[in-house]
């Protein structure tokens, strides 16, 4: 069995992790356009004399081939991209690309991803099976996480389950929240285009007002989550930008809608997109319009597997104490893409806290999101026991 303080980090490494926090920071790149982002990590991989592959354009993953033999193949996810959003921590490391910011953690989850793979490789000795570390680009747009698993990521061989952590700013510094079945929500997006019959706002018998079928649409929307939801079953319907009409006395003509959904099973998330389109398009009707309803799936809900989550919960315990993990209540309503690995995969995704006792923690997305280094030791900690004392037992999940 590893020794919990053998796997304690080094000052020398943790500075190195450090540095390259505030590297990342200082220099974000949004999704698809991470190559420098994609340059630096696979230098820091050179220097550390750790051999890497990349995929796609901008992704990276690292295969540590354990020397014990036989055993399972677990993958780790950490995200890359940053976000469009104007920085205003102030912090002396700040984002240098204006409009441009780390502004959800993912500094903070490739450094961590970096320093695993630092040490799993240095006790690869240990190891039975293989652990895949993925690097991926592109998580706060569509479809990155399923283009990875296109190229075959999770193949070659065959991934047997996934970790993946979030820094999260609602849980004290330090802690582990874990949850059963589903951490987050699938989010869809949707425009609904309304045409009506343009005219003078005195005869409006003449006309067919596209801005009234918007309005009824959106009053009707509610009604999907209240009466046709089971009422505990978390549901999300949004309506987040409305365009249409050029002038106080014109009927307007054209109208579009646009917002998203979320939902926790896949079957409310299927049946909502049904019902959706079809109460558009009936209203519609009723006032004598028309809709074209553009509906995108987005990010399917990550739905954590049970016997993974136990062992990640387990492992936590052992590093931090049970009193530092905790079993989350609600599901979180906002999305990821590691949705899309659950779903091939038995996965876990698990939040880390690193909100600081007397100092105010701002949510992820917001220009001063911020979090202190001192959690990058204990997220590599984490990941590195609960891979080390699983796998060098060689124990098939």
């Amino acid at each position: 069995m590893v020794n919990i303080d053998e796997i304690k980090l080094k000052q020398e490494l943790l500075n190195k992790l450090i540095e390259i926090r505030q590297h990342l920071h200082k220099y974000p790149e949004l999704s698809f356009q991470e190559y420098r982002t994609c340059n630096y990590i696979g230098n820091v991989l050179e220097e550390w004399g750790i051999p890497y592959n990349q995929i796609g354009d901008t992704g990276i993953f690292v295969d540590i081939i354990g020397e014990k033999g036989e055993g399972p193949h677990i993958g780790i996810r950490a995200d890359i991209d940053a976000l469009p959003i104007l920085e205003q921590t102030n912090l002396p490391f700040a984002s240098t690309h204006q409009g441009v910011m780390h502004a959800c953690g993912h500094d903070g989850h490739t450094t961590i991803l970096l320093g695993t793979i630092y040490q799993l490789f240095k006790y690869k000795s240990k190891l039975s099976g293989r652990v895949r570390c993925i690097f991926q680009p592109g998580e706060e747009a569509d479809g990155a996480a399923e283009k990875l698993i296109e190229l075959g990521i999770l193949n070659n061989p065959a991934v047997d389950c996934m970790l993946a952590l979030h820094l999260w700013p609602h849980l004290p510094h330090g802690t582990v929240g874990v949850k059963y079945g589903a951490i987050t929500a699938s989010c869809d997006s949707f425009v609904i285009e309304i045409e009506g019959k343009g005219g003078h706002s005195a005869r409006p018998h003449k006309a067919i007002d596209a801005i009234t079928i918007g309005s009824q649409i959106i009053q009707s929307l509610p009604a999907l989550v209240t009466k046709f939801s089971n009422p505990v079953e978390p549901l999300v319907i949004h309506v987040g930008k409305i365009e249409g009409g050029t002038a106080s006395n014109v009927v307007a003509s054209r109208v579009m809608l646009e917002g998203t959904t979320r939902a926790v099973t896949v079957d409310t998330r299927q049946r909502i997109k049904n019902q959706l389109i079809n109460l558009s398009e009936g209203i519609a009707k009723c006032f004598g319009g028309k809709v074209v309803v553009q509906y995108k799936d987005g990010h399917p809900a990550v739905i954590n597997n049970e016997w993974v989550t136990k062992t990640l919960q387990g492992a936590a315990s052992e590093i931090l104490g049970s009193e530092n993990v905790v079993e989350l209540v609600e599901t979180s309503m906002g999305a990821d893409d590691f949705g899309a690995f659950a779903e091939k995969v038995p996965s876990t995704y698990f939040r880390l806290g690193i909100a600081k006792e007397g100092k105010l923690a701002f949510d992820l997305h917001h220009p001063k999101f911020e979090f202190d280094d001192s959690i990058i030791p204990v997220g590599v900690q984490i990941f590195t026991f609960v891979i080390l004392s699983r796998l060098q037992r060689g124990l098939d999940f």
